[in-house]
């Protein structure tokens, strides 16, 4: 490519680097034994746009790559599938839902979240772009449209009756190689009073967290409150209230109407905006410095994991998430290093992780190996791995967490 590549949200030549993390594969592209290496990798290089502020990676290949026959199944987490039934209760009640309200979901992934409001009655609907995923959902009972969702989609699912009083995205407005045409799809579907919930990692705590391994090709944008809000007024939208959630290692969630809808707007997204500002979102030197600091957490994972080698120890890791993927092969991690990796998902198991070719296993694998080393990859759920492992105990096995540090317990 010569020259600089564009903002996708405004335009502007990006010429700031937050980070640039060399090739990679696709992280949730798993590879077939005996699948000849090396596998096919792309540059994953985020910058900042120094005039909108949003953070972002270029598109390495087309979306239909990644997600139109996908490997993630949000049912395999306990804790999301409670974070789900809590969201669904809340706005429930919150937006007095009923039999006569539509609830749609985009990026509806396996009917996790929908099957709560089937349960109570309320017609909905998922936009699923991976057919294999989108078919469990309904085998589950839950209406599943197979679509990439942007503004096209939305004209042809409101014509077809499906307008929405509550539109839901969750973590998957950082997955759309064109944003502005993904929010002008929610100005289109959602209708006049109605409201769009959003969630997304936020960009505070990647960068206070050293959360790099959160960037993959298939993030396309790392966002921010100050971010968000720009491209929403282009397409009349405004957020109304603002919270933050534990998910992910550290969430927004954003209530987002019309602009000339009722909704009044709450303190909590003066206090976020306040809080952006503080930790200087708000201008480019608040970005400036993350890349030694990703560095050095690849410096000090690998002294670990050489040390334990040395050591004699064995290590394995639990959980073939996508951000395991990028810090792996960041940092230069295979077999040699990591024996193995246990995963609940069977669309996962008995392939190897892309790049760092370590084997997929069912968790029944770490008590019949008893590692010395457990390296929780997924570290968000960091809780509910130990909990769901706790018999590494019992040989006196520790986990290890890599972000924002070495940490073993």
């Amino acid at each position: 490519m010569t020259g600089a590549p564009q903002c996708q949200g405004c335009g502007a030549a990006l010429v700031h680097t937050l980070v640039d993390l060399g090739r990679m594969p696709l992280a949730n592209s798993f590879v077939a034994e005996g699948t000849p290496e090396p596998d096919a990798s792309y540059p994953l290089h985020a910058r900042v746009c120094g005039r909108c502020l949003l953070v972002q990676v270029e598109p390495a290949v087309p979306p239909e790559a990644i997600f139109s026959d996908y490997a993630y199944f949000s049912s395999f987490s306990e804790g999301w599938l409670a974070h789900a039934r809590g969201y669904a209760r809340m706005v429930i009640e919150r937006f007095a839902l009923s039999s006569t309200s539509k609830v749609v979901e985009i990026a509806s992934n396996d009917g996790y979240l929908l099957t709560n409001f089937v349960a109570a009655g309320i017609p909905c609907l998922g936009i699923e772009p991976a057919a294999n995923v989108a078919q469990t959902a309904i085998a589950k009972g839950v209406p599943t449209e197979v679509a990439f969702f942007g503004a096209e989609t939305a004209r042809r699912l409101a014509a077809e009756g499906h307008s929405a009083d509550l539109l839901a995205a969750k973590n998957v407005l950082a997955h759309v190689p064109d944003i502005n045409d993904f929010v002008a799809g929610i100005a289109i579907l959602l209708r006049g009073e109605g409201v769009f919930t959003v969630e997304f990692p936020h960009l505070l705590n990647l960068i206070r967290e050293v959360q790099f391994d959160t960037i993959y090709h298939e993030h396309f944008t790392y966002l921010s409150l100050a971010a968000v809000e720009r491209i929403l007024e282009r397409h009349a939208l405004r957020v109304f209230d603002a919270e933050e959630i534990p998910t992910h290692g550290g969430s927004l969630r954003l209530y987002i109407c019309h602009t000339g809808s009722q909704p009044r707007a709450q303190p909590n997204v003066a206090a976020m905006r306040a809080k952006e500002t503080a930790a200087k979102l708000d201008r480019l030197d608040g970005y400036a410095g993350f890349a030694p600091r990703v560095d050095k957490v690849r410096g000090d994972l690998v002294a670990f994991l050489d040390r334990a080698k040395a050591e004699g120890r064995k290590v394995a890791a639990y959980g073939a998430a996508a951000k395991g993927n990028t810090l792996l092969n960041y940092c230069g991690i295979g077999r040699d290093r990591v024996a193995f990796v246990a995963d609940r998902n069977p669309a996962k198991q008995g392939r190897l992780l892309p790049g760092s070719r370590i084997p997929v296993r069912t968790p029944e694998a770490i008590p019949a190996e008893r590692p010395d080393y457990v390296l929780i990859l997924p570290w968000n759920l960091k809780d509910e791995v130990s909990r769901q492992n706790s018999s590494v105990r019992e040989w006196g096995g520790q986990f290890v967490t890599a972000i924002p540090e070495i940490r073993v317990s």
